[in-house]
C-alpha cells in the first residue's frame, strides 16, 4: 500500500525550533518590564520575584502532560495548543499595557498580571513537546546535534529580546511594545502551523495504518525511536526509572537556573550595581544568548565523546561552579561579568548534555521522560527567583550577591547525580521491529 508522507528530519527540526523560538519570546517582556510594574504598583522585591517567575510556573509544569501527549498524537497538535494559550496571555497583557498602564495600574491588578503571566508561560512548555518531536524524527547517533540545535537556537529568543527590549521600550513605550510582541507571537504560531510536521510513524497512524505496520515502515525510513503505548504508560514507565529523576535534578539546576537568571539579572544589575536599564538589559541578554548558543556546541561535543552526555556534563558543571563563586564575591559589575560568562557556559553545555542522555537513559518512554525532565527541571525558573529575592529581603543589598550561594548547593548535587548516571550501567535499548521494505511516497 502506498503512503503519502510529508516532511523530513531537517524540516521537523527547523519547524520545531522556529515554534519554540517564538513561544519563548512571549515571556521576554517580563524581566525588562518588571521594574516599570514595580514602580507604578509599588511592589516589594518578593512580589517582583513572583511576577517574573510566574510564566516559568506554567511553562514548566505543562511540559509534563503535553510532552507525554506527544506519545499518542505526535507533537504538532500539542505544540499549536500551547502557542494559542500563550497568545491569550499576550493579548491580555497587551490590553493592560494599552488601556490600564500607568494611571490605573494599582496593586489590585497584581493577581491579574500573575494570571496572564501563567498563560504567557505556555509558550515555554513547547520545549518538551519539541524535544520529543525532534527526537522521533532523528536517529540516536544524531540526537545530540539535533536537540542542541533545537534547544540552543530556540533558547536565544529571551537573550535577543532582553538586548533589544530596553531600546524598544524607550522608543515605543510599553503599550506599543506589547502590541509588537503579540503580533510576533501570532506570526510564529501561523508559521509553525504551516511548517510543523509529525514524524513518519505518527503520520501513518493518523492515516489509519495499524501500529505494527506503521512501526515497520517508519523504521525502514530511518526512524529509530517509537512511543510508549499511551500517555499514562509513558509517564509511569519514565517515572519508574531512577535515571529520570537524576536528570530532573541536573536540569533543574541548569535550565531552571537559565530561565531564573534571564529574568533576575536585569533587577540584579540595576539594584545591586546601580546600572542603567539599557546596560543591565545588555548584560542580561549577553548571559541568555551565550547560554543558548553554547548549548549547540555542547550537543555536538556530547555526540563525539565516549559517554559524551555524562562526561560533558561533569566538565560543564565544574565550570558553572567556578562562575557561581565569582558571582558571590563580585563587588563591581566588571567583576561579575566573568562569573556570568562562566555560568552561561556551564549551564548551556549541561543543558545539551542532559537531552543527549534522555533517549539513551529512557528509550522506551522518551516523551514521558522529556516531560518529567523538561517540566520539573524548568520549574527551577519559577522556584529560584523568589529564593534570590528572599535573600535580598533578609540581607538587604548584600543579598543580591549572597543569594547566588543556592547555585553552589544545586551544582554540587547535580555533579553527584551525573556521577551516579555515569556508573549506573547501560540503559536498556529501545526495541526494534522487523523490517519489511514498504512502498512509501515521501513529499517535502
Amino acid at each position: 500500500m502506498t503512503r503519502t508522507l510529508r516532511g523530513t528530519p531537517s524540516q521537523g527540526l527547523w519547524a520545531a525550533t522556529l515554534g519554540f523560538f517564538f513561544g519563548f519570546a512571549a515571556v521576554a517582556l517580563f524581566g525588562p518590564t518588571a521594574a516599570r510594574f514595580q514602580q507604578v504598583m509599588e511592589l516589594s522585591p518578593m512580589a517582583v520575584g513572583f511576577l517574573i517567575a510566574m510564566p516559568a510556573l506554567s511553562g514548566s509544569l505543562l511540559r509534563i502532560p503535553f510532552a507525554a501527549w506527544v506519545e499518542t498524537t505526535g507533537g504538532r497538535k500539542p505544540f499549536l495548543i500551547l502557542m494559542c494559550l500563550s497568545l491569550i496571555g499576550m493579548a491580555g497583557l497587551t490590553a493592560v499595557a494599552l488601556w490600564v498602564y500607568p494611571d490605573r495600574l494599582t496593586a489590585a491588578w497584581y493577581p491579574v498580571l500573575l494570571f496572564l503571566g501563567l498563560f504567557c508561560g505556555c509558550g515555554i512548555a513547547t520545549f518538551s513537546v519539541g524535544i520529543s518531536q525532534v527526537s522521533y524524527w532523528h536517529r540516536q547517533r544524531q540526537q545530540g546535534r539535533a536537540l542542541a540545535i533545537f534547544g540552543g537556537l530556540g533558547n536565544i529568543a529571551p537573550g535577543i529580546f532582553t538586548f533589544v527590549l530596553p531600546f524598544v521600550l524607550l522608543q515605543w513605550g510599553l503599550g506599543t511594545s506589547y502590541v509588537a510582541w503579540f503580533l510576533m507571537l501570532l506570526a510564529g504560531t501561523v508559521l509553525y502551523a504551516l511548517l510543523g510536521r509529525n514524524s513518519w510513524y505518527f503520520q501513518m497512524r493518523q492515516q489509519g495504518v495499524a501500529e505494527a505496520e506503521a512501526r515497520r515502515e517508519a523504521l525502514a525510513l530511518g526512524q529509530e525511536l517509537f512511543p510508549a503505548r499511551n500517555l499514562s504508560e509513558s509517564l509511569r514507565e519514565s517515572a519508574r526509572c531512577s535515571k529520570t529523576w537524576a536528570l530532573v535534578c541536573i536540569y533543574f539546576t541548569t535550565f531552571g537556573g537559565f530561565i531564573a537568571l534571564t529574568a533576575w539579572l536585569p533587577t540584579y544589575y540595576t539594584q545591586y550595581f546601580g546600572l542603567s536599564p539599557l546596560l543591565a538589559g545588555a548584560l542580561a541578554g549577553l548571559f541568555s544568548l551565550l547560554t543558548s548558543l553554547i548549548r549547540v556546541g555542547g550537543g555536538m561535543l556530547a555526540d563525539k565523546l565516549r559517554e559524551g552526555g555524562e562526561n560533558t556534563a561533569v566538565l560543564a558543571l565544574l565550570i558553572l561552579l567556578s562562575g557561581t563563586l565569582v558571582m558571590i564575591s563580585a563587588t563591581r559589575y566588571e567583576m561579575a561579568l566573568p562569573g556570568e560568562i562562566l555560568m552561561a557556559f556551564g549551564m548551556g553545555v549541561t543543558n545539551a548534555a542532559v537531552f543527549k542522555m534522555v533517549p539513551q537513559a529512557v528509550p522506551r518512554a522518551v516523551g514521558g521522560a522529556s516531560g518529567w525532565v523538561g517540566g520539573l527541571g524548568a520549574f527551577g525558573g519559577f522556584a529560584l527567583p523568589p529564593i534570590l529575592a528572599f535573600a535580598v529581603r533578609d540581607l538587604g543589598k548584600a543579598g543580591y550577591a549572597i543569594g547566588f550561594i543556592v547555585f553552589i548547593f544545586l551544582t554540587l548535587l547535580s555533579l553527584t547525580m551525573t556521577w551516579i548516571l555515569k556508573y549506573s550501567g547501560e540503559a536498556e535499548p529501545a526495541p526494534a521491529a522487523p523490517v519489511d521494505p514498504p512502498k512509501t511516497l515521501v513529499t517535502h
